[in-house]
């Protein structure tokens, strides 16, 4: 065993952290979901949509058999929604082609929706003990700045130097403790910003620490300026306190989501009419931007009050009246979350 696994086995041992929930029974299921929810989101604020969403699909067959509305509702503002839907998709094939059970190999896992080489590597070390390097963000960080590899980690060059190396220390023994202690003291140590050097097992022989300037790596993207796409959204409440969602389409921007109604060329009146309803009110609500990873959504709300003959799913839009107090139990996206809390607390005399 190499001297950075052994060091940092021994911190794990004192350190490291041993009770997150699918530690406690790491099998490949358990220990999938886990991987798929920690990709970009930290720990702590996984931990409770984990507990929910295990408790809901316990297994693959549960989760398989699960409508796509529901495993969405689990998932709702933890973000990044591809994840839920690859991972229903792969449950599904799964049960299909292997019988429930997760494949046993590399090859076969990364076949699957949503499950990249690292995803699969860390499935198959934590839950198998089987030796297998992963790369996941935290695990890069900590092996640019212990070996000084300049350049962006996305580059394909770097990408490599950072797979051989984190072959390079991968042991053959503990494999399951190894993956998991660069995991936590990535997420716990070394930090993005602000490192505890002093506190690092591996500090002693860290190039970037010697060179006095560890937050130099890994070296962020090339900066690129977003694109801006610009939505109008629909508020539209009736006098029974009701609300208009409409169901995203399955791909794309908050996909298969429950969302506010999108208005596109025509206006606010025009739209109420084609759907049976009376505008009654029309107030625009201020703009503001919506980050995602590849563009900025500049949001234009605007508040409608209106009136309508009968409550019904109206074709062919698609749309369903909810209560607006209960938003909070509702599969919506943060930004839609917002509006619809801001509904919420007017004054009944405002719908």
């Amino acid at each position: 065993m190499d001297t950075f696994a052994g060091r940092l086995l021994t911190w794990f041992d004192r350190h490291g952290r041993h009770n997150l929930p699918w530690q406690k029974v790491p099998t490949p299921y358990r220990v999938w979901v886990s991987e798929i929810m920690l990709q970009q989101t930290q720990v702590r604020t996984v931990i409770p949509y984990y507990e929910r969403f295990m408790a809901r699909f316990p297994d693959c067959a549960a989760l398989a058999a699960a409508p796509a509305e529901a495993v969405l509702a689990h998932w709702s503002g933890l973000g990044y929604y591809a994840r839920a839907r690859n991972l229903h998709s792969a449950a599904r094939l799964i049960v299909e082609q292997h019988r429930g059970e997760l494949p046993e190999s590399l090859d076969h896992l990364q076949a699957l929706p949503g499950i990249g080489r690292s995803t699969a590597g860390a499935i198959l070390a934590l839950s198998r003990g089987e030796r297998h390097p992963i790369l996941d963000g935290n695990v890069k960080r900590v092996l640019a700045r212990y070996h000084a590899v300049p350049g962006w980690p996305g580059a394909a060059a770097v990408q490599n130097r950072l797979w051989q190396l984190a072959d390079d220390h991968t042991p053959g023994e503990r494999v399951a403790e190894y993956t998991q202690a660069i995991m936590d003291l990535g997420a716990t140590v070394c930090t993005r910003t602000r490192p505890r050097c002093e506190e690092c097992p591996a500090g002693a022989d860290c190039t970037a620490r010697a060179e006095g300037n560890p937050a130099r790596y890994p070296e962020p993207k090339p900066r690129r300026d977003l694109p801006v796409r610009r939505a109008t959204l629909l508020i539209a409440t009736d006098s029974e306190r009701g609300v208009l969602l409409s169901r995203r389409p399955p791909t794309g921007v908050w996909g298969g989501l429950l969302s506010l109604p999108e208005l596109a060329d025509e206006s606010a009146d025009a739209w109420c009419g084609q759907r049976g309803l009376r505008l009654l009110k029309a107030d625009k609500w201020p703009a503001f931007r919506h980050t995602f990873s590849h563009f900025h959504l500049e949001i234009a709300p605007i508040r409608l009050h209106v009136d309508h003959q009968a409550r019904q799913i109206m074709e062919p839009a698609g749309c369903l009246w909810y209560k607006a107090a209960l938003y909070n139990q509702l599969e919506l996206p943060a930004p839609i979350k917002r509006l619809l809390g801001r509904v919420a607390s007017e004054p009944e005399e405002s719908y």
